[in-house]
């Protein structure tokens, strides 16, 4: 009974620290749709991301009407290029308002050091996160990228690729629910943990394969947990996510 009393008033401390937060994707090609969703939600939630899709069909000013509307954008266009290339994206990123931005850990090293240099002395309050491994891939895709027959797993990747953006001073990492342990174990309590691959109970894997629910992320520790086609292809988007947010609280 003491050994149970003490593991629950410990995650009931851990989780009156630290808020999961809901963020949106809004992946489609339409700005009026992106708008009338993030509209449809209201206020139940801040954070809305941008992705390479909707970016691509409208630019910066799918961003700023966001923003207008007093959200909080995760832009999400994974750079990953040379270390001149992605510091002047990450800094032409942030002038759209953007809250967050994303680069490929995989870049290495110097590529995310150079652009959080640059980012933090022109936007320092713009967080900076690096993607480690898609939760599209599992341990059998990722050995066949990087060409190794032994048994390295997604896992141990992620690992290594989120200390090396820890190393270089990045705010986080975007990850699988997964390795919220193995990142927080590597990486400490105040390095963000935005967590993709999100689905609720009742829906659709789609295209991913390593996902969790809302309540298992939110319980491993997820700073933020996206959330794209189970709310934005829903007859009601604000009913989803209001669901969602009972759920992570």
């Amino acid at each position: 009974y003491k050994l149970n009393k003490v593991f629950f008033l410990y995650l009931y401390k851990m989780k009156a620290q630290k808020q999961t937060q809901l963020i949106v994707a809004l992946d489609t090609n339409s700005i009026e749709g992106a708008l009338s969703i993030a509209d449809r939600i209201g206020n139940k939630v801040d954070w809305f991301k941008v992705g390479k899709q909707l970016f691509c069909s409208h630019g910066p000013i799918a961003v700023k009407r966001l923003k207008s509307m007093g959200k909080k954008v995760f832009l999400d266009l994974k750079f990953h290029d040379i270390p001149n290339t992605v510091s002047q994206a990450v800094c032409a990123a942030a002038e759209t308002g953007a809250d967050m931005i994303n680069v490929h850990a995989s870049g290495g090293s110097e590529m995310m050091k150079v652009a959080k240099d640059a980012l933090k002395k022109k936007n320092p309050d713009v967080l900076l996160i690096a993607v480690t491994v898609l939760t599209s891939m599992d341990d059998e895709s990722l050995r066949l990228v990087l060409d190794r027959n032994d048994n390295y797993t997604s896992a141990q990747h992620v690992s290594h690729l989120a200390k090396l953006a820890k190393t270089v001073g990045l705010d986080g990492v975007v990850a699988s629910a997964h390795e919220i342990e193995i990142i927080r174990n590597a990486c400490g309590s105040n390095f963000k943990l935005v967590i993709p691959g999100i689905r609720p109970s009742d829906s659709s894997i789609n295209d991913q394969k390593r996902i969790m629910t809302p309540a298992e992320a939110a319980l491993r520790g997820a700073d933020f947990i996206v959330v794209g086609r189970p709310i934005t292809q829903s007859a009601d988007p604000a009913s989803v996510a209001d669901s969602i947010l009972r759920e992570i609280n």
